[in-house]
């Protein structure tokens, strides 16, 4: 019994250690394994964006969809656009194959052929599915993609995105042509002290 006992606690100790919330420069933030990252999207007028169909109750939910170059100038200070690395130590920590289950929020999200497409927010990262937005001015899947801008950029014209979907438990990298043609949503991690 002592030793079950024992380690039920230290399972506890390093799940609090693993993801602590708090406020960091008077922001929502999540420390998950070495890393803070902000607690939800960017949602700031003043660096630009985009709400969901222009609709300004898309942006209290989801936050803003920015373009790549309004991306890199969107964080505030203390804060900065993830690179690829960044976003990867975030699904390897939480585990390749399931991180998108382990990090999408446990409402928002649309079911998925009779499947809810919520995932368990282990860590408090709470990501919702604000959709994207395209140089046209539409927009498409809010409630089934979430994708989010890393810093990481590709012979000065693909830029690097990180998505999750309402359909699976992994969380994924793709490659857009020409970062002014589309919008997603912004997760800052916080910069490191000197």
């Amino acid at each position: 019994m002592k030793k079950i006992i024992n380690i039920g606690l230290a399972a506890f100790m390093l799940f609090a250690i693993g993801a602590c919330g708090g406020k960091e420069d008077g922001v929502k933030s999540v420390k998950i394994g070495e890393q803070t990252w902000m607690a939800k999207n960017l949602n700031d007028a003043s660096k630009g964006g985009k709400c969901y169909e222009n609709k300004p109750e898309n942006c209290e939910k989801y936050g803003r969809l920015y373009t790549w170059e309004e991306a890199m100038e969107a964080c505030p200070t203390g804060w900065r656009l993830p690179s690829d690395k960044e976003w990867e130590a975030l699904v390897n920590f939480a585990g390749r194959d399931a991180a998108g289950g382990k990090l999408k929020a446990k409402s928002s999200w649309k079911d998925n052929e009779g499947k809810s497409g919520n995932g368990t927010d282990d860590y408090g990262f709470s990501a919702l599915p604000g959709g994207r937005g395209h140089w046209d001015d539409s927009f498409d899947d809010v409630g089934g993609l979430g994708s989010w801008w890393s810093a990481t950029d590709f012979m000065t014209y693909y830029v690097s995105d990180w998505q999750m979907d309402y359909g699976n438990c992994k969380s994924y990298e793709d490659t857009c042509d020409g970062g002014n043609y589309y919008l997603h949503s912004i997760r800052c991690i916080k910069t490191s002290e000197p």
